[in-house]
């Protein structure tokens, strides 16, 4: 018997090979409650800017790619996306890369209007504890290399 609870004894302080270890990285924390979801559109001077929409939560991506889509309202702002768009867009994601099935061809958009979607896609990402390294692949109803493109987003560092 002593035999025994020496074996268990040795047993249990090797830890069967288990080393301790520190901490390890696990993404930026999530920023906390939003009051709402931010949008990108464009002003005048051609350039993308936030828009807060004040829907009481964050949302998902495709929640806020449907609200984007579903114009500026009365901001001064407008938006470089064809406004017959249906505001329904697919999202995916898989490690490092979400991906945004678009009811759009590429035509029907200007590389701003590219812009909007992936910022405000990679926005409500990163707000939501997403890595800020995340690329967007944006891709079209027609086939077009633009499907392939992973992009950032110019705003967000």
């Amino acid at each position: 018997m002593k035999r025994i609870c020496l074996a268990l004894l040795a047993l249990l302080l090797s830890a069967c090979g288990v080393e301790p270890s520190g901490p390890t990285a696990g993404g930026e924390a999530p920023t906390g409650i939003a009051p709402g979801t931010t949008l990108y559109f464009v002003d005048a001077r051609h350039e993308l800017r936030p828009q807060l929409r004040n829907t009481g939560s964050l949302g998902t991506i495709s929640e806020a790619l449907s609200l984007l889509l579903s114009g500026p309202g009365g901001s001064g702002l407008h938006t470089e996306i064809a406004s017959n768009a249906v505001p329904r867009v697919v999202v995916t994601t898989e490690p490092g890369v979400i991906r945004l099935l678009v009811p759009l061809t590429v035509h029907e958009l200007s590389s701003l209007g590219i812009d909007q979607l992936v910022c405000t896609a990679l926005d409500v990402h990163v707000r939501g504890g997403g890595p800020r390294n995340t690329k967007v692949r944006v891709v079209f109803t027609q086939p077009t290399p633009e499907s392939e493109v992973l992009r950032s987003c110019p705003l967000i560092t």
